[in-house]
């Protein structure tokens, strides 16, 4: 269940994560499978998601491990493997249609961030960048790293930016550098997540899909955008 007062529920911003939020999967753990260390990075990943290690930290060593690797990897993984969340695109449309900003906020790469949210209908996305020299990447992050801090001060930019209180935004992700901007939102969802953040989150989804948030504004099926 998802408890609500019953005025406000329909939101006008939301902030949503992208790895195992938006798409099914993490792109750092599939662009480690081309290099062939998916296993030693995947481990990397599911600490730092489940809060047990500094993000910044964790995605320096994941992306090092990386150096070498051919950009063109990136568009083959993209094509590949990143597949839509179940539900992602009709959220996303249905908020849209109805009048509400959308903001794709990832710890993950713009090179995967940015089209991802082109084709789900978000405003845009915020991400991180990977350094590439002569086709290839450096094994670095560019500065500043997309986190939790970043995450939250896009939720509050956005919100003043709108006009809208707190109580007006919603917040989605799995992981522990989603955990702040899930706190501050108006309804914040934990979305098949990681236990730190399911256990902090007022709301969480374990079972079905994104469009169990339109239900939760008060928007009818018949009223949905499909995707």
């Amino acid at each position: 269940m998802i408890v609500q007062q019953a005025e406000g529920r329909e939101k006008r911003l939301l902030i949503a994560d992208m790895d195992s939020t938006m798409i099914t999967v993490e792109c750092i753990d599939e662009l480690a499978d081309y290099a062939g260390i998916k296993p030693q990075i995947a481990g990397i990943t599911e600490a730092a998601m489940r809060g047990e290690l500094d993000f910044e930290a964790a995605l320096d060593a994941r992306v090092a491990l990386l150096a070498g690797l051919d950009e063109r990897v990136i568009a083959q993984c993209l094509a590949d493997r990143v597949v839509n969340m179940p539900g992602a695109e009709t959220l996303v449309r249905t908020m849209r249609a109805r009048g509400a900003t959308a903001i794709l906020v990832s710890g993950g790469f713009t090179r995967f961030a940015e089209p991802v949210a082109e084709r789900l209908g978000f405003h845009y996305a915020i991400a991180n960048r990977l350094e590439i020299a002569a086709g290839a990447l450096t094994g670095r992050v560019e500065r500043p790293i997309v986190g939790a801090h970043t995450k939250l001060d896009t939720l509050r930019a956005a919100a003043a930016d709108l006009g809208l209180p707190p109580e007006a935004t919603l917040a989605v992700g799995d992981g522990a550098n989603d955990l702040r901007m899930i706190e501050a939102a108006g309804l914040g969802v934990a979305f098949k997540a990681k236990p730190i953040v399911a256990a902090a989150a007022g709301a969480r989804i374990d079972h079905g899909d994104l469009t169990a948030l339109l239900f939760a504004q008060g928007i009818a099926r018949a009223e949905w955008v499909a995707g």
